[in-house]
């Protein structure tokens, strides 16, 4: 028998894993990245607050857990606080999420078997979707470097520069220290990625094929919606001390560390392994109905783009 031709491993999947369009991609992903963000966003503010807090030996830590934090953050600055930051994530959902998906299609290109589905071949899936952080660093490097910096100017610990909206944050940043300064934290936030979206979209498909109905191409909305849910905090799990490290480095003041090594042992000289998990609750309790919201979303707009003929 003739040996099946690598390049056309996706031409032999089944009809449920056939993929759309790029304008599907772009349009159904960017849906359900507004979701999203509108969701979890209020989480990640105080998961980004936990995480940067500096802690004084002898001293009370300024926020003793997720509520206490969210309270003081409300009290200080209004619900308004709980999304500052929130433009730059919003603004890059769209073409974020579309590269996303185009690159995990990549991804399945390179790593997947013609049964890599059916048969959840789960390495090859996570391969396929680590692939998506080559495509999407370019937009949240830089995204995630603003978005630390607003959500942190009004902590107690924070010592740097004040800045009023991004227009003036990103002229301060260059000011600063150029173009590295505005993508300091790029290459740490492109390894966190493909760490997360390794057991995002292995975690997702695994849950999404054994909650799919006998006879049925998908599962219903409920189980779509638990399926992103605990994708969500699986990826969470396994990348969030990558994150600690990445905002430490990213909200710290010029020449304070030589290097994402240096922050990591600080954090261990400091504070210990728990360190690395600071903002764990937060994360998880974001982590389910941010992802839950995010592939209803998905999936709902994808279901609705095939009806209009956008495939």
């Amino acid at each position: 028998q003739e040996a099946p031709y690598k390049g056309r491993r996706l031409v032999k999947m089944s009809e449920e894993q056939k993929q759309v369009g790029y304008l599907h991609s772009f349009l159904a992903g960017g849906v359900g990245g507004i979701f999203l963000v509108l969701v979890g966003h209020p989480l990640d503010t105080i998961k980004v607050r936990i995480q940067t807090m500096h802690v004084v030996p002898g001293q009370e830590a300024p926020y003793k857990g997720m509520v206490d934090c969210a309270k003081k953050i409300v009290e200080k600055e209004g619900f308004k606080g709980l999304y500052r930051g929130m433009a730059a994530p919003l603004a890059g959902v769209a073409p974020m999420y579309a590269l996303c998906f185009l690159g995990y299609g990549v991804g399945k290109h390179i790593f997947c078997d013609n049964d890599a589905f059916e048969k959840l071949k789960l390495t090859q899936i996570g391969l396929a979707g680590a692939t998506s952080s080559l495509f999407t660093t370019p937009i949240l490097g830089p995204g995630e470097r603003l978005k630390c910096v607003l959500q942190t100017m009004e902590s107690p610990h924070y010592h740097g520069p004040k800045y009023n909206g991004y227009k003036e944050l990103v002229s301060g940043l260059y000011k600063e220290g150029g173009v590295s300064s505005i993508i300091r934290g790029s290459g740490i936030t492109c390894f966190r990625d493909a760490v997360a979206s390794f057991f995002y979209f292995a975690t997702y498909e695994f849950l999404k094929k054994e909650w799919t109905p006998e006879g049925k191409k998908q599962p219903g909305v409920f189980a779509t919606f638990c399926a992103g849910g605990f994708a969500g905090m699986a990826n969470w799990m396994a990348m969030l001390p990558i994150d600690t490290v990445k905002s430490r480095y990213q909200v710290a003041e010029t020449g304070k560390y030589s290097g994402v090594t240096a922050v990591a042992r600080d954090i261990m000289a400091r504070e210990g392994v728990k360190g690395f998990y600071k903002g764990l609750t937060p994360v998880l309790v974001r982590a389910f109905p941010a992802n839950a919201a995010c592939f209803v979303g998905y999936e709902t707009a994808s279901k609705f783009l095939i009806k209009i003929g956008i495939e």
